[in-house]
């Protein structure tokens, strides 16, 4: 992951100074342990400021809202405590070429400043700092004891202390290109660890950008190179100082491996911002999607395979207790040919009442004949009372396997990220089998995201086609959604998606709309590798849940069969 390096961190503060100081502080909200928003308004419109101390995303760069749920973070109330309602009049760099920047805060632009937020981006020693005017620490995002720390301890109420400086040379424009190449030469070694050893404020993306830029393979070797191509580098180099120093020529862009502020690429973006923002925001919801995903499916695995057991041997009870009534006619032949008997069989042949057939009939030698019977008897109760209990307990275990069948479809249809609503769609699974009880509440478990919005379509006649993305949707489609005048498909005694037609007052949907709808639903089905699939569709009102049922579980009546194509479905989605 490509880290925000001093130039970044300058440049994306540079922006934030253009457009967004001063600006009102209207709210703090706290997305996750390393990330918080600031929610500001200036004249020209609203927007939030995101800060994150996060180990290897350490950013600062607007972004986009939050989601309307409860914070429940410390750190974020205290400075929406404190800093609500005031004016952020500045965004400073500490020192020069540090990654540490001070945000200032007044009653109004051109007031003493009563307040310091602190943000040092620094990797895994970020963090995020409240001062008062006097610099005396009011509240961190995370607190470093002398046991932590024997260089620098960061807690509420001592003085704020910079993190120690680097002792490499800072960057100079008037250094000569003789000084420059005898620092970066002195030793041996790849030209971009050894510019990153001899400077501060340098990161490997900025070095291999400055090579690239300059004609140079990025695994150059300082001994390798020629006067020509030192010559090449230092133009690069001073020219980096000079985007640096002049702080309104950034180029925002897309590169093959990441990001860079200084036209280094391909894809223009549409500011710093924008730029930094959207590059953490994919690399870690990618990240997160893949072990949310991943932790989903291997539970989903384990529970499964568990109530495939369970349902085995309640299927091997029932098959059992299909001999109850061979063991009571069995007893019943005892009974009837007592006369038969002699002491010590181990075993009898009697002739069947009603088709005369020969049954062998085991005996217990050290019983006589009656009590031979009453043991079949017995056997014959404790079968029939086998299959009572076994058979709504089996039906209970066939319920719950379908429904964590319909959870795996739901988590199998999201294999790729691709935007953040994906993500939300797997935290409200996850959040789901939480209240179902088949996952552990974590510790820190915040309230459910805001509800996600399902797959929506356009049918061949301009019908809207809502697909649910997970089994919370697939109730909020066919309970609350749906009206009288929509048809509701699902495929046919298979897991999957519900889909909805949607249809105003009076219009009629055509074949091809059904045939679109039935396309899509079989997709999002768990047969979505079939040629066919049979999907059934028919009016919400006679869709139905049962008393009890599971999210997304429901019963459903009068229905008509289409067969849907869910390679049709795939080729139109691509």
């Amino acid at each position: 992951m490509q880290q925000v390096d001093f130039t970044t961190l300058t440049a994306a503060c540079q922006e934030l100074s253009i457009d967004w100081i001063p600006s009102r502080l209207e709210t703090v909200y706290q997305f996750d342990k390393h990330t918080i928003a600031l929610g500001l308004r200036n004249f020209a419109g609203r927007g939030w400021l995101g800060i994150s101390w996060h180990p290897e995303a350490s950013r600062i760069a607007m972004t986009q809202a939050p989601p309307k749920i409860p914070d429940t973070f410390t750190f974020s109330q205290q400075l929406k405590s404190q800093l609500g309602g005031l004016a952020l009049v500045a965004i400073a760099p500490v020192a020069p070429w540090e990654r540490v920047m001070d945000l200032q805060f007044a009653r109004r632009p051109g007031d003493p400043i009563e307040f310091h937020l602190f943000v040092e981006v620094m990797g895994k020693y970020s963090n995020a700092t409240l001062t008062d005017a006097d610099r005396l620490i009011i509240s961190t995002a995370h607190q470093v004891s002398g046991k932590q720390s024997s260089v620098r301890t960061v807690q509420t109420g001592q003085p704020y202390e910079l993190p120690p400086g680097m002792l490499s040379a800072m960057p100079k424009l008037n250094e000569s290109i003789e000084d420059w190449q005898e620092r970066v030469s002195l030793l041996p070694g790849l030209v971009t660890k050894r510019l990153i050893a001899s400077y501060r404020g340098l990161s490997t993306a900025l070095t291999s950008g400055l090579l690239v830029a300059a004609g140079l393979a990025i695994d150059s070797q300082t001994s390798d190179l020629s006067a020509e191509q030192w010559r090449s580098l230092f133009v690069q180099w001073q020219s980096w100082l000079q985007w640096v120093e002049a702080g309104d020529r950034w180029q925002p862009v897309w590169t093959k491996e990441g990001y860079s502020v200084m036209g280094w690429g391909d894809r223009p973006a549409k500011s710093v911002n924008a730029l930094v923002d959207g590059y953490f925001q994919q690399i870690l919801g990618r990240s997160n999607f893949g072990a949310v995903r991943q932790q989903l499916l291997q539970k989903l695995k384990v529970v499964m395979t568990k109530l495939e057991v369970k349902a085995q041997t309640f299927r091997s009870r029932l098959a059992e207790s299909v001999d109850a009534d061979l063991s009571r006619s069995k007893a019943d032949l005892l009974m009837a040919y007592l006369h038969l008997w002699r002491p010590g069989m181990t075993e009898i042949t009697l002739a069947d009442f009603e088709t005369g057939e020969q049954v062998s009939i085991a005996l217990q030698p050290e019983k006589n004949c009656i009590q031979n019977a009453q043991a079949l008897y017995k056997q014959f109760q404790k079968l029939k009372r086998a299959q009572t209990i076994v058979v709504p307990l089996l039906a209970a275990v066939d319920a719950e396997l379908s429904y964590l069948a319909q959870v795996e479809n739901s988590v199998g249809q999201l294999e790729v990220y691709q935007q953040l609503s994906d993500l939300e769609t797997l935290i409200e699974i996850k959040e789901e089998l939480i209240l179902s009880g088949y996952m552990a509440a974590p510790a820190n478990r915040s309230k459910p995201l805001a509800v996600t919005l399902p797959h929506r379509f356009t049918s061949p006649s301009g019908f809207e086609v809502l697909i649910g993305r997970n089994n919370r949707q697939n109730d909020l489609l066919t309970f609350k959604t749906a009206t009288d005048y929509d048809l509701w498909f699902h495929a046919q005694e298979i897991a999957g998606s519900h889909g909805l037609l949607r249809l105003p007052a009076g219009e009629v949907a055509q074949e091809a709309d059904l045939q679109y709808t039935a396309n899509l639903v079989a997709y999002h089905s768990r047969s979505r590798q079939s040629a066919a699939v049979p999907v059934v569709y028919t009016a919400p009102k006679h869709v139905y849940k049962p008393k009890g049922a599971q999210l997304g579980m429901v019963i459903y009546k009068h229905e008509q069969i289409i067969w849907g194509n869910p390679q049709v479905a795939a080729k139109s989605l691509l």
